[in-house]
């Protein structure tokens, strides 16, 4: 089976400075893989090559079966990216940014009791559903880009910081909706600086500095396979 994530010496840069300086990497189908590092060292920069978002200037790069140097469009629509500071349109509320993000990712239409399901799951139903997204707290801002996109259903999961800004049960929260899109063969790239939060969750951790991957480890998730038997 073909890796979801294939990365060969990818090399991206922001201006003259060289945000990913020969990247390899791989993630398999159902897989979490964790990156640490230092502020700098090529985390977020990784995560948006995958999404898309950064173009890359050498190497080789395939994303779901799409090679993301010759048609990051295609990759855009197939994944799901939880960034820093999720785009939401501040007069929209609650539910409208929901409903106009996932139009716009080309995700299928959602009825309105689907929109509002999606807010009940996510801790943003009710009164919260109506709210303007400008009135948000931190907290409440990371939950919506959550929902959008477990709307989304990806198959590849980009999740960058995050619990930042989630108290313990948007904690809670956010780990169980991964556990279930895992389930269903999903896969995960996490970038955090909590690795007693995240690592638990990872198959593989990988440590990232100047740009490259310079350290791999497992991770604590088991998994259960066909069976009943466990990965370690």
């Amino acid at each position: 089976m073909a890796p979801v994530v294939l990365l060969r010496a990818a090399v991206a840069t922001t201006g003259r400075f060289p945000a990913l300086a020969g990247v390899d990497l791989e993630l398999g189908q159902g897989e979490v893989v964790v990156l640490e590092g230092a502020n700098g060292a090529g985390k977020t920069s990784v995560l948006r090559a995958c999404a898309g978002l950064l173009p890359l200037s050498a190497g080789e790069a395939t994303v779901l079966g799409h090679d993301l140097r010759r048609d990051a469009a295609a990759v855009r629509r197939a994944v799901g990216l939880l960034g820093h500071s999720p785009a939401l349109y501040d007069d929209l509320t609650v539910a409208e940014n929901l409903r106009f993000s996932l139009r716009a990712a080309g995700a299928p239409a959602a009825g309105r009791a689907e929109l509002l399901g999606l807010l009940e799951r996510t801790g943003l139903g009710g009164r919260v559903a109506a709210t303007a997204a400008g009135r948000l707290s931190a907290g409440q801002r990371r939950r919506l880009g959550l929902a959008v996109v477990v709307g989304r259903a990806p198959m590849l999961w980009l999740l960058d910081e995050p619990h930042a800004g989630l108290d313990a049960e948007g904690r809670t929260l956010l780990e169980g909706v991964l556990a279930e899109a895992l389930a269903a063969g999903a896969s995960a790239l996490v970038a955090s600086h909590e690795p007693e939060v995240v690592v638990p969750l990872a198959d593989r951790v990988l440590t990232m500095g100047g740009g490259r991957v310079v350290r791999s480890r497992r991770g604590g998730r088991r998994r259960v396979l066909a069976g009943g038997a466990h990965v370690a």
